[in-house]
């Protein structure tokens, strides 16, 4: 009687106890009883202590009874359900779904109550409801729209052109084609027949002609930075194909000895990390060298670092790019490990390398653009070997001796 007692006390508790006095409506004549009192006389009911008086049988009964509906509690609290056997052994899932499939396929199906005769169809088919056509209802349905006489007036009297740079201004891109478009930012002329009442067509692309190949001669050049040749001042290898590893190295080899090179660019030659490794080694003992290119290549993020922190030998580059290689992402290891080797070189100014994170990126940044602080401060000898080209941290280039001693 005891634990009837409490779980009706239980079930007919409200939710809230802050309820207002404006959502207590009943619809009932006579008021509810329970036990010979009033429902509201349990409203100041103590439940802890009404649990207190249960034994634990009584509250597991009292369990399965009262589903507390939570979601945040996991189902198995949830459910009402308990099983009561002891496992058989340790879980096996193979067996399991072979189980479920054989119990699967061991199982009759349903009969039909209408046997199933090819060509005959059961039910009633599905007609879709009639629908007005769309197109003539919003024809019919005309909106009038009073922009008022002034307005009327300026768009009565305006021209093609006007009207085209008016739907520019406004944003109406669709209405017009590019053409139309950019004449109208551009405050020009409108294209003779591409008018309101004209054809819409693409616009067709300018034709620019194709690039030279790179027709200079490797051994030639590998000759003349072997006899240091003051001439050869900038060497572009770039796009060139099929140039061996033993080509390489000879230019490589050649290079630890030439004192006037300055630029060297190796975009797209197909340098692999044994060749950039020796290009590395050789890094350390030029100092002559200021401009080093050699992006879209074969190389791997660890060489890379390598390539950077051979720069710290001679601190003699300025510019180095090897952007665009065989791994698009560094990784945050490579990327720290590369932000603390420029932070620790005096010289460079411009590095051609995407960072993908921010800390990286502002940390070389703000390095780079201290170094070309530091070289604007400098005595005008110094600000006249190095020349900015545009704004910023990193858009800087170098140019050779010929040209700087042209400019000053």
């Amino acid at each position: 009687m005891r634990f009837v007692y409490v779980l009706s006390t239980i079930l007919l508790l409200p939710a809230t106890s802050n309820t207002s006095a404006s959502t207590k409506t009943t619809t009932m004549t006579t008021a509810a009883k329970l036990y010979g009192k009033d429902l509201s006389e349990y409203d100041d009911v103590d439940v802890d202590d009404l649990l207190a008086q249960l034994s634990p049988e009584e509250i597991n009964i009292l369990a399965k009874e009262v589903d507390p509906d939570d979601s945040f509690m996991p189902p198995s609290q949830r459910c009402s359900y308990e099983c009561d056997k002891d496992p058989t052994g340790p879980l096996n899932r193979k067996k399991l779904i072979d189980h479920i499939n054989k119990q699967a396929l061991e199982t009759p199906d349903i009969p039909e109550l209408k046997p199933y005769v090819p060509g005959t169809v059961r039910g009633k088919k599905w007609i879709p409801p009639p629908q007005d056509n769309q197109k003539e209802k919003e024809a019919d349905e005309q909106i009038a729209i009073d922009l008022g006489d002034e307005y009327e007036q300026a768009l009565s009297a305006a021209s093609q052109e006007e009207i085209i740079d008016l739907a520019a201004i406004l944003g109406f891109h669709s209405m017009m084609n590019q053409d139309q478009y950019h004449a109208s930012l551009l405050n020009s002329g409108q294209p003779v027949g591409l008018g309101w009442d004209g054809i819409t067509k693409a616009s067709q692309p300018k034709v620019f002609p194709m690039e030279p190949p790179n027709n200079t001669d490797v051994d030639e050049t590998i000759k003349q930075v072997h006899d240091d040749d003051h001439k050869l001042i900038d060497l572009n290898w770039n796009n060139i194909k099929n140039i061996s590893d033993e080509k390489f190295i000879q230019l490589f080899e050649a290079l630890e000895i030439n004192t006037h090179l300055e630029a060297l660019s190796l975009t797209n030659v197909g340098l692999t990390d044994k060749t950039a490794l020796r290009l590395a080694d050789v890094i350390e003992k030029n100092s002559t060298l200021r401009v080093l290119n050699v992006e879209t290549n074969f190389i791997s993020p660890s060489v890379i670092v390598r390539l950077i922190k051979a720069l710290l030998k001679t601190k003699s580059i300025e510019e180095f790019r090897c952007s665009n290689q065989r791994s698009q992402v560094l990784g945050n290891k490579i990327e720290m490990e590369i932000t603390q080797l420029v932070e620790q070189n005096p010289t460079l100014l411009r590095l051609g390398l995407h960072l993908e994170f921010n800390d990286a990126r502002h940390r070389v940044a703000a390095h780079l653009q201290r170094n070309i602080d530091r070289i604007r401060r400098a005595d005008p000898l110094e600000r006249a070997k190095t020349v900015a080209i545009g704004a910023g941290a990193g858009n800087f280039s170098v140019l050779p001796d010929d040209a700087l001693k042209k400019r000053t």
